[in-house]
């Protein structure tokens, strides 16, 4: 059953599949297929937890990158990272629609992400309104402790370019 859960999971979001295509493609009924999926993208969810998080979370190297090239290191000795917003499409109830719609007129939700310099993800935060502000999403992230930011160490001066 674990397998056709992720199945399911991996084939709505990568297709962008309703259930009922979902129901077709996998021969189950429509209360399996949404239960699988939510089984799916709780499990998804808890494992984001163990993945998604900073190699080092005391940031006390230096990266590679940063250390090893002249050029970089008096000016991002103390970058851990990048962050950026972006907006991903999204399909949004009728009556929510308007706090959605970003600058381009379509229903988007805004996620902020933060990556290493091996690109790997050490954080995101996504379900913003399309219409929200990259900084108002940010001080949310940085104020709220059960988000888990990857704060640094007291006393490590940090860099916002």
């Amino acid at each position: 059953m674990a397998k056709e859960v992720l199945g399911i999971t991996l084939y709505m979001l990568a297709q962008g599949g309703s259930i009922r295509l979902a129901k077709e493609r996998f021969q189950h009924s429509t209360e399996t297929i949404s239960r699988y999926f939510s089984r799916g993208l709780k499990s998804l969810l808890l494992l984001s937890v163990e993945v998604i998080k900073p190699a080092d979370p005391q940031f006390r190297e230096i990266p590679v990158e940063i250390r090893n090239d002249a050029r970089y290191m008096p000016f991002f000795k103390n970058c851990v990272g990048a962050i950026d917003g972006t907006h991903v499409d999204a399909s949004i109830p009728v009556e929510d629609q308007v706090r959605y719609i970003g600058r381009h007129g379509t229903t988007t939700q805004n996620v902020m992400a933060v990556c290493d310099f091996n690109m790997c993800f050490t954080f995101t935060l996504a379900g913003w309104e399309g219409t929200a502000h990259d900084s108002r999403i940010f001080a949310r992230a940085l104020g709220d402790n059960r988000l888990n930011f990857p704060h640094p160490p007291q006393g490590m001066k940090i860099n916002f370019c």
